[in-house]
């Protein structure tokens, strides 16, 4: 009996997602799962695309995006899904819009504005608010098509003042009956579909007022009682970013690994790396080897590129973005900037101030060795020798007059990288040694926020370009990079039916010609409601990119098709091989 497919990826290089070495053969998909991998297939397929020299992977997991609005006013969640990312996981942070009453709307788009970086414009124009709970807001998630999946998480700053009102917002102590409260709808949130509790302590994560978040200093009792319903529900992972470097390691640790050993529950934290000095992020390394030595399952996330913002006129942050003779201008389309940007006597006005007080992202614009021209080709780990206060000094110049200027390079849309972190002494390498360690996960894309001002949605493919086939220096096998952008954050937030090519699996796949992949240099569109403007970064090189069996984009291309869907709860494996990851 000849056996039909609807899909056959012929000929390609399999790259299975397991860390196994690649090998040549076919898969071959019917409806949305994986009926055939390796080998020729002999059956017959409705549609068969030659992968004859490309890699074919599975699609790949992104577990820290806040695209939590944007899954709500469009169909496709790039750049993620133009990087091979099938699979998003939202709510991170803590943050999110549900569950949320109409009386509270504004004092969520005030915190998303702040801390992600989403002009309020966007969500008054784009959020309908056609839910007010947790479950309703999976629901109408539910009830909007996508081109790629998408998984929840409990964001806990609106669980806050869903629960506590005003109290929240000026960050009181949750008393006994708030906390039980909070477990109740923690418990409903998860049995409706979430896949886990997320929340932030990071002291840089505020309003646009500058106000502190919500969850800013909640005690460990608090997080404990709310985790309580993941032990409850015997499901579902906890994400936090913790207060580090502003407070200890040892300290945010400690509250960390309390809460996961309450529970029972993985858990993952955002770690970065310090730019120069002592290596301070093996201290959590160190807490994390004997949290787990105690059987406790805590990830440390990794963004496997320098942690920071890009800068320009045309976006959020820039070095001059809060000095007094820029603020007329700050809120103007570029064009109707360029006239007095160009005037020399603006231009000596605007480098001869001083930035006033703003938001603490906006502040850190100036840290002038850090900061380094952007170009296209996008460099992510440019020479020390090329920063602005390098460049500065070999001209004899001022950082602030070369800042102006290559601001100003390809009429005023010239960028600066701003690296805040992950790039030690200026190179990448202990990030190399940090994404190998068997107990780390990839993430931290941030798609869906900080639209103006990041854009590191893109790290697949600067994976798979930079760390597999470009670097100047110890690279990382294509294997494990796969196996690093697939099955392991898969199985850390406990979706176990994708991540990786077997029979049975989920039919989220790449195909992907490497030797062509390229990363272009980030670009600023003004496509969100609203007229509101984001970062977009493409990508050169993706053949197909398929989601539940159909193909949402070919040749770097949309198509049409749009079968994402709202992932209810944590997933196991369809065929019964689950990957050994746990500790």
């Amino acid at each position: 009996m000849t056996t039909q497919a609807d899909l056959l990826i012929k000929g390609g290089l399999i790259v299975d997602g397991s860390g196994a070495e690649p090998h040549v053969g076919d898969v071959a998909v019917r409806g949305d799962a994986i009926v055939h991998v390796g080998g020729t297939f002999t059956g017959t397929a409705s549609e068969t695309i030659d992968a004859t020299g490309c890699i074919v992977t599975p699609g790949f997991v992104d577990i820290h995006t806040h695209y939590d609005g944007q899954a709500i006013w469009s169909d496709t969640l790039s750049p993620s899904s133009s990087h091979g990312v099938t699979t998003a996981v939202l709510g991170n942070c803590g943050v999110g819009f549900a569950p949320c009453r109409k009386a509270d709307h504004e004092a969520l788009i005030r915190l998303m504005e702040g801390v992600e970086d989403i002009p309020d414009v966007v969500m008054a124009e784009g959020l309908p608010w056609d839910w007010e709970t947790f479950p309703e807001y999976l629901d109408a998630l539910g009830r909007r098509p996508r081109d790629i999946d998408v998984a929840c998480l409990l964001p806990h700053s609106p669980l806050r003042v869903w629960v506590m009102g005003e109290r929240a917002i000026a960050r009181e102590a949750a008393t006994e009956d708030d906390l039980a409260r909070m477990r109740t709808i923690a418990r409903e949130a998860m049995d409706a579909g979430a896949i886990g509790f997320a929340t932030s302590r990071l002291n840089i994560h505020r309003t646009k007022a500058g106000d502190l978040i919500p969850t800013f200093g909640a005690d460990t009792h608090e997080l404990i009682a709310i985790t309580g319903a993941l032990a409850e529900a015997g499901t579902g992972v906890f994400q936090a970013v913790l207060d580090a470097p502003f407070e200890t390691w040892e300290s945010e640790m400690a509250r960390l690994i309390a809460v996961t050993r309450a529970s029972g529950r993985p858990s993952t934290f955002t770690l970065g790396l310090v730019n120069h000095g002592r290596p301070n992020w093996e201290d959590a390394l160190t807490l994390v080897d004997q949290a787990r030595a105690e059987g406790l399952e805590i990830w440390p996330q990794v963004l496997p590129r320098p942690i920071g913002m890009v800068s320009g006129w045309a976006l959020s942050t820039h070095p001059f973005c809060l000095c007094p003779s820029y603020q007329p201008l700050a809120n103007l389309p570029l064009e109707q900037q360029l006239p007095r940007l160009r005037d020399p006597a603006f231009r000596a006005q605007l480098i001869g101030e001083m930035p006033q007080e703003g938001h603490p992202l906006a502040m850190l614009t100036r840290i002038w060795d850090w900061m380094f021209p952007f170009g296209d080709p996008p460099q992510y780990e440019p020479s020390v020798s090329n920063s602005i206060g390098a460049l500065a000094r070999a001209q004899g110049r001022t950082p602030e007059e070369v800042a102006y200027d290559v601001l100003m390079e390809r009429d005023g849309t010239g960028m600066i990288l701003n690296t805040l972190g992950n790039f030690h002494e200026g190179r990448l390498d202990a990030l190399l040694g940090l994404m190998r360690r068997e107990d780390t996960v990839t993430g931290l894309g941030d798609g869906g926020a900080h639209y103006s001002a990041i854009c590191d949605a893109s790290y697949p493919t600067f994976v798979l370009t930079w760390w597999v086939r470009d670097r100047d220096g110890e690279r990382m096998g294509l294997a494990e990079a796969v196996k690093m952008l697939s099955s392991r954050p898969a199985r850390v937030v406990g979706l176990e039916d994708r991540g990786l090519l077997r029979t049975g699996y989920k039919a989220d796949l790449n195909v992907i010609d490497i030797d062509r992949l390229t990363l272009h240099a980030p670009v600023v569109r003004h496509d969100l409601p609203g007229g509101g403007r984001r970062l977009d970064q493409a990508a050169s090189g993706y053949r197909a990119t398929v989601v539940s069996g159909q193909v949402i984009r070919r040749d770097d291309q949309p198509t049409a098709l749009r079968p994402g869907q709202v992932v209810r709860g944590m997933q196991k494996a369809r065929a019964g091989e689950v990957l050994a990851e746990r500790p």
